[in-house]
């Protein structure tokens, strides 16, 4: 059942690939569907060389020359599908983005810690841990498994 709502979807979205809506035409390359139903350039924007080179299109191809080959291409089709593929350099947008996002997150994470956020409490100076861990050696705090069990009571050191 998904698949065929998803052929269905698909189908949709191809279709509305090349609609005409008040008189223009809404032309998309897309890797996905490369073949529109519609031309790129329409039958109203032709010129009289495209007119021209199109009349010739029903003859013989043999007859044409390369570059009118080309450009029967490039009245039916914007882009060929090895440019489509080809890469745009958008991703050099998105990681400088990134890192500008990173950049200003760390400044105001900088400012917050300055200007705004209050000092660490004591417990979270050298001192003040340093003198918890003698206290539970003191009251032999957890002697089975803790910080006690591997203090030598009898030399008083740590084990080794």
């Amino acid at each position: 059942m998904a698949v065929n709502m998803l052929r269905i979807t698909s189908r949709r979205a191809i279709s509305t690939s090349c609609q005409r809506s008040s008189g223009i035409t809404v032309y998309a390359d897309r890797l996905d569907y490369p073949a529109p139903p519609c031309r790129f350039v329409t039958e109203a924007d032709l010129t009289s060389d495209m007119q021209a080179l199109k009349t010739k299109e029903g003859g013989d191809w043999k007859e044409l020359s390369l570059d009118e080959k080309v450009a029967l291409y490039r009245l039916s089709f914007d882009k060929s599908y090895s440019e489509m593929r080809a890469p745009t350099g958008e991703w050099k947008y998105i990681v400088g983005g990134v890192f500008a996002a990173c950049a200003v997150a760390i400044f105001f994470y900088g400012l917050q810690k300055k200007f705004i956020a209050p000092p660490l409490p004591e417990t979270m100076s050298k001192e003040w841990q340093e003198a918890a861990v003698k206290y539970n050696i003191a009251i032999r705090n957890n002697p089975v498994t803790g910080i006690a069990s591997q203090y030598d009571y009898e030399k008083n050191e740590w084990k080794k």
